[in-house]
């Protein structure tokens, strides 16, 4: 092999790496979120780390009780879960949504929303991985007038 080939390589992982640095950084800056949970859950931090890997930026704020944010945000006890997510533009994010509908979500225009929910704490979902263990769950629309219906629904890992 010669040195002109191995430059050749070299320029396009160079090229490669530093768009999925442009990309991640983007990601970031156009997606970060402030999370609300309890300081003793670790499927929130679970959560938190599933959204960071894929290029959120995510800050937390502990409370004792989520009783005041649920209400704040007008989230209705069917569709709560362990923490609550808001997104510079008022979005809120509840449960175990998987990163990639936050970012399709956000992408969107959806004025009469008021965000997404992954109601519980379905087995298999971002921060609830429990072995192969899965339980297919809906990842619902919020609106303003209180009312819901499936954005995605997800069948498997």
């Amino acid at each position: 092999m010669n040195i002109k080939f191995f430059s050749q390589i070299f320029f396009i992982f160079s090229i490669t790496f530093s768009a999925f640095e442009i990309h991640s950084q983007e990601i970031s800056e156009k997606f970060s979120l402030l999370v609300h949970k309890t300081p003793t859950c670790g499927c929130c931090k679970k959560w938190i780390k599933h959204l960071e890997n894929k290029g959120f930026s995510a800050t937390t704020k502990d409370h004792k009780s989520l009783q005041e944010v649920k209400e704040k945000y007008n989230i209705k006890p069917e569709y709560r879960s362990c923490h609550t997510a808001v997104s510079e533009d008022g979005y809120i994010f509840e449960g175990h949504i998987p990163s990639k509908y936050i970012v399709q979500f956000l992408s969107e225009k959806n004025p009469n929303a008021i965000g997404l929910s992954v109601p519980g704490m379905p087995l298999g979902s971002p921060g609830m991985e429990v072995g192969n263990r899965f339980t297919p769950y809906e990842v619902l629309i919020l609106f303003k007038d209180g009312t819901s219906k499936v954005y995605a629904e997800i069948k498997q890992k």
